[in-house]
């Protein structure tokens, strides 16, 4: 059986008075794609955040390759090969495509490979090539997700967590974004995708969980939630 990459267990995380998540436990194995899906505010983000130590633990631990990591920060986790595409990208601005791609690699010393990942990055996203030295900030929504995922693809991730990387883009983009998520996923990067399409999301999963108000009520495979009435009645409109 494939090593645990990430291991979550009780995890408690409250803020502004509010225990947003309540005791949740998942794992997410090497080679795995697996599926964190919820409605808005079921505490998926904030999961996220706490796993890559930009919210506190209130309860719990968090284990990446056998360690507990709880309390180590964004970059020292980028430095064991642990990358976050955030919800709303957090592109910086007012740096190029071409720079905001060299930050992604900050934490390498390999120049000459980081130069063949731009490439490989522009090869999956020919329009950051056409436009790499424009500004991100005067880039549409879909471009800068597109960039975000470069970027994080540039710290050659062991595991890759993408929060809710489809939302507000246009139909074309999310087809994008989707097709992107699998061929990452397919050249052997670990993902864990917190989305609000579940059946998107569910449909590429290995493995997928469902979060209700700060709590895991469902696992399954992916094809099996998909398939599961009481997720399709909440999530799938059926």
């Amino acid at each position: 059986m494939a090593q645990v990459l990430l291991k979550v267990s009780g995890l408690e995380v409250a803020y502004g008075g509010i225990q947003a998540v309540k005791g949740v436990d998942f794992e997410v194995r090497e080679g795995e794609l697996v599926s964190l899906i919820g409605s808005n505010g079921a505490g998926k983000t904030t999961t996220m955040k706490a796993i890559t130590g930009t919210l506190p633990l209130a309860g719990g631990d968090i284990e990446y390759l056998g360690k507990s990591i709880k309390g180590q920060g964004p970059w020292d986790l980028v430095r064991q090969g642990l990358a976050m595409v955030p919800e709303g990208r957090g592109v910086f601005t007012r740096m190029t495509i071409t720079e905001n791609l060299q930050m992604g690699a900050y934490t390498r010393r390999d120049k000459a490979a980081i130069g063949e990942d731009i490439e490989k990055v522009f090869t999956i996203f020919p329009r950051l090539r056409e436009r790499k030295d424009q500004l991100a900030g005067t880039m549409s929504g879909g471009e800068q997700q597109m960039l975000a995922m470069g970027r994080a693809l540039l710290s050659r991730p062991k595991l890759l967590l993408l929060d809710e990387p489809s939302m507000g883009l246009s139909p074309i983009m999310v087809d994008k974004v989707f097709e992107v998520v699998r061929d990452v996923y397919a050249q052997g990067v670990t993902i864990l995708l917190v989305e609000q399409n579940a059946s998107r999301a569910l449909a590429l999963a290995d493995r997928g969980y469902v979060m209700e108000s700060g709590l895991i009520t469902m696992s399954g495979g992916g094809q099996e939630l998909l398939a599961n009435p009481k997720v399709r009645a909440a999530y799938l409109g059926e």
